[in-house]
């Protein structure tokens, strides 16, 4: 039986401050806000992303709020729903919007719903997609090979195979430069215009679920089945520190937006793990321990995301419940339950709201007035 919002719960988020952004007719499973407006992307197992405007005070979104991008033609039987939205992102300077879907097609669109470039590769089901920080080319991970895209001539700039196995993550380096992981238990650090890995890292004993760049790119932090968080960096071969405390897989690695170079240069360096085991580790990686463990959820954690400002961590599990954290003292302060699994979080920029994707079809945005 779900939880009624008549009921108070302690840290709960009050009806009047969730938006709920029903249209999607499958599992929503990835959200992104805009980086310079109040525009949410959402991307679905129907086959479209949606974008939604955000008006401050609304606790409902009307049809005429929101654009519908279909991503592929009616799907038939034998499609098997593989037309899915699996993974989106915004350009940094908030220009165009990237979809890509199980079937291995990138599009590009503006704002306002217009599609502006459709990229078609046999490349297995995309599992990153991120653009670089200049914005003139994509990195587009299938879970066959990994293709940047240039933009500026709307085709194929370089393709990458080096994986033996399905690849599992990427994450830009910086404007030229990436690292891939893979089930082969391989870190490869790419560079566009060269033909071999730059550089490979080896330690990990099982698949490897996701990969991080620290905000400078000095450091890059791997999680894997193999229950361990590895930190690399480019002037050693192996990893410089190995973070165990979970007790099975590592699925998701988020760093804190602080430190040096960032817009919170006064706020330490921290990395966010979450675990099959259900819980959620927060790490000082100099020194290689736990500061703290948050243990409240009761399922699988899917999505975990640092605010902004560097003071909150949300995350999302398929126990249905919505929390954000105080990263300072590691205490629960908001809390939301979804009536459906966590797929995805995004925080917009103010770090006032959050968006929240879940597995019953809707989107919701969530008011923290913090």
């Amino acid at each position: 039986m779900g939880i009624s919002t008549r009921i108070r719960i302690p840290h709960g988020i009050i009806p009047c401050d969730v938006a709920t952004l029903a249209g999607h007719t499958d599992e929503v499973v990835v959200c992104a806000w805009n980086p310079t407006c109040s525009l949410l992307a959402s991307g679905s197992h129907d086959s479209t992303a949606r974008i939604w405007t955000i008006v401050d005070g609304a606790c409902n979104s009307t049809l005429q709020d929101v654009l519908v991008l279909t991503h592929a033609g009616a799907m038939t039987v034998e499609d098997n729903g593989f037309a899915a939205i699996c993974e989106l992102d915004w350009k940094g300077d908030g220009t165009l919007l990237a979809t890509g879907s199980c079937t291995g097609e990138t599009r590009i669109w503006t704002p306002n719903g217009a599609l502006m470039a459709s990229f078609e590769e046999d490349m297995g089901h995309i599992v990153s997609l991120q653009w670089n920080q200049m914005g003139n080319s994509l990195l587009s991970c299938g879970s066959d090979k990994v293709v940047v895209w240039d933009i500026n001539t709307v085709g194929s700039r370089q393709e990458f195979s080096f994986h033996s196995a399905r690849i599992l993550d990427a994450d830009w380096r910086n404007n030229i430069s990436f690292a891939t992981c893979s089930a082969d238990r391989k870190i490869h650090v790419c560079e566009v215009g060269l033909n071999r890995p730059y550089k490979t890292f080896l330690g990990h004993r099982a698949e490897i679920n996701g990969i991080r760049w620290s905000p400078t790119g000095a450091l890059l932090a791997s999680c894997s089945d193999d229950t361990s968080i590895k930190i690399w960096s480019m002037n050693h071969n192996s990893f410089v520190r190995d973070l165990r405390s979970h007790k099975r897989e590592v699925y998701c690695i988020e760093w804190s937006p602080t430190g040096p170079t960032t817009d919170n240069p006064n706020l330490t360096l921290l990395l966010a793990s979450s675990s099959f085991d259900n819980t959620i580790n927060v790490w000082d990686v100099e020194r290689g321990n736990p500061i703290y463990g948050l243990t409240r959820h009761r399922n699988i954690i899917y999505t975990i995301e640092f605010s902004p400002n560097g003071e909150y961590l949300a995350s999302g599990s398929l126990d249905n419940w919505l929390y954000v954290w105080s990263v300072k003292e590691g205490r629960l302060i908001k809390s939301y339950y979804g009536g459906g699994g966590v797929t995805d979080i995004s925080w917009n920029k103010s770090s006032d709201k959050i968006a929240v994707s879940f597995v019953n079809k809707l989107v919701c945005v969530l008011d923290l007035k913090m």
